[in-house]
């Protein structure tokens, strides 16, 4: 009977306390409501020509999906900008033969974090992340889909730091 007693006081609790721990392990500030994703610059040779704006709305949806803060162009709390740096595909592992087995498409992104609340809390960040592709494969039929992989990995190393402070 006392366990029982204890198993409703611990679940009456619950509710009290769920606002204080997030599952998923970041922390923003109660004072922050606000966001905005400006528009970033592509300056990598040989990159498709919309990938920044895909980029873009990838990391919008990511902090609308993944956190409380509504998005806005007008006075945000926090702002992103940056620069899609580099796009470069590389051969890897070569094979006895001098050939490779397969190749490499790696991206950097620039990123500058602004917190227009706390001035302490702003950053400027490369990221980067690479996906592997068989040598076989042309890289047109394979670049959607390596740069998704890509940049989901880059979206969470950002969302880390900017909530997270890695």
């Amino acid at each position: 009977m006392k366990g029982v007693r204890c198993f409703w006081v611990l679940l009456a609790c619950l509710p009290l306390v769920s606002g204080c721990y997030s599952l998923k392990g970041y922390s923003i500030q109660p004072d922050v409501k606000t966001f905005y994703v400006g528009n970033f610059k592509l300056t990598a040779l040989n990159a498709p020509a919309t990938i920044n704006q895909t980029f873009q709305e990838a990391l919008k949806d990511k902090v609308s999906r993944e956190s409380r803060l509504q998005y806005t162009n007008l006075n945000p709390d926090l702002e992103f900008n940056g620069t899609i740096q580099s796009f470069v595909v590389s051969a890897v592992a070569p094979k006895p033969d001098e050939q490779t087995s397969f190749n490499r498409l790696t991206i950097f992104v620039a990123v500058e974090y602004a917190n227009h609340l706390d001035a302490k809390d702003t950053w400027t960040k490369t990221f980067s992340h690479f996906a592997d592709f068989p040598t076989d494969q042309n890289l047109l039929q394979v670049q959607d889909d390596l740069i998704t992989i890509i940049f989901n990995q880059i979206l969470e190393d950002i969302f880390n730091q900017a909530f997270n402070n890695w």
